[in-house]
């Protein structure tokens, strides 16, 4: 059934038509690029704050390696980004403020509700505290993917994503 679940969630990424997005208005704070068919910008969509926040919001309630006791991170789901600007690829490059990069399968996104975290606590996580985007899978409720390889792909100050065939 999840594999099914997988396939047509694939295909519905696959499937999202061509079209522009408006361009940002605030401060551009995410760049997705590569194999897409919904742009603003030349090949690329650009991302502002409150484009972000027009996607619909999930909340994820988990301990990470990285915070004390349990946390709330609030944004969009990657799933979501995804479907919103037509992403045709298995592979995410996904990069921080300071050049690290990680590769993320599409298939996280698809089977877990990974998101974008834009606030921790109900607070907007500002670069000093690993935003304005953090990559945050739901570790509580699916602990095997406590794993080195997943929380190398849990990228923090993202500002880049792009969308590629392995």
């Amino acid at each position: 059934m999840r594999s099914v679940l997988i396939g047509g969630l694939l295909l519905g990424l696959l499937a999202a038509p061509g079209h522009a997005f408006e361009a940002p208005e605030g401060q551009v704070i995410l760049t997705v690029s590569g194999n897409i068919s919904v742009t603003n910008a030349g090949d690329e969509a650009l991302f502002d704050r409150e484009m972000l926040e027009q996607l619909p919001q999930h909340t994820t309630h988990t301990h990470t390696p990285w915070h004390d006791g349990q946390v709330a991170f609030t944004g969009p789901l990657g799933r979501d980004l995804l479907e919103a600007v037509g992403a045709q690829g298995s592979m995410l490059r996904v990069t921080a403020l300071n050049d690290y990069s990680a590769s993320v399968p599409v298939a996280d996104f698809i089977e877990y509700d990974v998101i974008l975290a834009m606030t921790l606590d109900g607070t907007p996580m500002q670069v000093r505290d690993q935003g304005p985007l953090f990559i945050i899978y739901p570790f509580d409720e699916n602990p095997e993917l406590l794993t080195e390889s997943v929380m190398t792909r849990s990228v923090w100050q993202v500002v880049h994503i792009d969308v590629f065939a392995e």
